[in-house]
């Protein structure tokens, strides 16, 4: 070995056992706690916010120096932002002989953060205006929490949800100086995040996983995956915070789940079961849910086969619907809208009476609810079902925004793809109208049958066709 390395291994060996027997010093002659204030002091000031340890601190020398920090609160704007049962910071050694001190590493246990956006749009991590300067740079190798919670709460639109269960490892987090408002443009970092389970209201997500990468405002999280409705999911999204508006990108596809366990969401009783495939690809922007929606772009789909309706025999129905009109078929179509926007547009609906007829059940040969999303507005492209000896359509959009049906109808269709029975559904979500049916055969007695059994025998019959998806009709 040259002379020059030996020298300069001995220089660097020396250097570090010189370090460690600083911080075996620190760690056995230093009463840590008799800085406490001071360290709340300083922390509170490069935050700006109210920075508390309520507990002891400790210092330590395994792996590196770390100083050890129990019950940390941290106060601003007068709301609880965050706090952690233990918080241990990763001292660098190196800037201690410059009379720095550069922190490398954090790690929190049982860290618990509350996200509040107020009426005005402030979420309660933004400084003040006047406060001095902005976000405060941040150069971190890494930073770990351990079996966290996150509560998030948006007072603009009442919306909402908790994680629980969690578990993140950040690697190269850097936070460049500016507005704290702006703290998602000026962020990089690569990152893993797991979490047991997330609610909102009677929905729940588990087991959440995701890969992050982000830079300067622009996340790419890929692959996420998680547990719902009894199926494992997965997809992307892409959010850009670089501009004056955000940018979001969502592709999800959940192939294969149990129906039966999307309608628990709806009603206590079973409706439904089999197979289904969902997916969704949507482009959003926007600072609220309402910008969000207003500017929404793509496609949703829910497919499935070889279903069973339960409660109702429907082609029972369907066969005697002319001598019997109570028969509703907006009934049927809350079964279409359970899916792609189920927990929309069934707002105003009793599920727990839908399918409480003359009881038995039905066969759905093939369920097809396909819509394409502009500027918020769903608008059907295919959205049909086939039982053994009859066809369901359904045609209109649905207006996310204002939460409206806009020109829905319900249509029992014939081989040519005519209404046989339509039905109108309009207004609000909450309360809609629904018309009575519309039957355009039988109720005029025989010799209309005969003329639409004439009509069906020559296929240049005219009718108004109503569908003309790819649901085909019964043999």
């Amino acid at each position: 070995m040259p002379r020059s390395v030996k020298i300069i291994l001995f220089a660097v060996g020396g250097l570090v056992g010189l370090l460690i027997l600083v911080a075996a010093a620190l760690l056995l002659f230093v009463d840590a706690n008799a800085y406490k204030s001071r360290l709340e002091a300083a922390a509170s000031g490069a935050l700006g916010m109210e920075v508390h340890v309520g507990g002891r601190l400790g210092i330590g020398f395994f792996p590196g120096l770390y100083v050890t920090l129990q019950d940390v609160n941290i106060r601003n704007r007068e709301t609880d932002l965050a706090s952690a049962k233990q918080a241990s910071l990763g001292i660098d050694l190196l800037p201690l002989l410059y009379q720095e001190v550069r922190i490398g590493k954090i790690a929190l246990k049982q860290p618990r953060i509350s996200i509040e956006r107020d009426h005005d749009g402030k979420y309660n991590f933004e400084k003040p205006e006047d406060a001095r300067g902005g976000s405060t740079a941040l150069n971190l190798a890494k930073v770990s929490l351990s079996d966290g919670t996150l509560l998030y709460t948006d007072k603009q639109s009442g919306e909402g949800f908790e994680a629980v269960n969690c578990n993140l490892n950040a690697r190269r987090l850097r936070l460049a100086e500016g507005k704290s408002s702006d703290l998602l443009k000026h962020l990089s970092f690569t990152a893993e995040l797991a979490c047991g389970e997330i609610r909102k209201n009677d929905f729940t997500v588990s087991d959440l996983k995701l890969s992050a990468d982000g830079k300067n405002g622009v996340f790419d999280l890929k692959p996420v995956t998680m547990h719902l409705f009894g199926a494992q999911g997965s997809g992307s999204i892409e959010a850009d915070f670089s501009g004056a508006v955000p940018l979001y990108h969502v592709r999800y596809s959940l192939p294969q789940f149990p129906i039966e366990e999307l309608f628990k969401a709806l009603s206590p009783q079973k409706v439904a079961s089999g197979p289904m495939d969902f997916s969704v690809n949507l482009s959003l922007q926007g600072k609220t849910v309402n910008e969000m929606l207003q500017t929404a772009e793509g496609e949703i789909s829910l497919r499935g086969e070889n279903l069973t309706l339960k409660g109702t025999d429907l082609d029972r129905e369907f066969a005697r619907y002319e001598t019997s009109q109570n028969f509703n078929l907006v009934d049927l179509g809350a079964f279409f809208f359970a899916g792609p926007f189920g927990m929309v547009a069934t707002k105003g609906y009793n599920f727990a009476s839908i399918f409480q007829g003359s009881g038995g059940g039905s066969e759905i040969r093939i369920l097809v609810s396909d819509w394409k999303v502009e500027r918020g507005v769903a608008h059907s492209q295919d959205v049909a079902m086939a039982t053994k000896l009859n066809r369901v359509a359904l045609a209109g959009r649905l207006d996310l925004v204002n939460q409206r049906f806009d020109d829905v109808s319900m249509a029992l269709i014939d081989a040519q793809g005519c209404a046989k029975v339509r039905q109108k559904i309009h207004g609000p979500f909450q309360k809609p109208v629904v018309e009575k049916p519309n039957i355009f055969m039988s109720l005029a007695g025989p010799a209309v049958n005969l003329l639409m059994k004439g009509r069906d025998l020559f296929p240049g019959g005219e009718c108004e066709v109503f569908y003309a998806g790819s649901v085909a009709p019964p043999k």
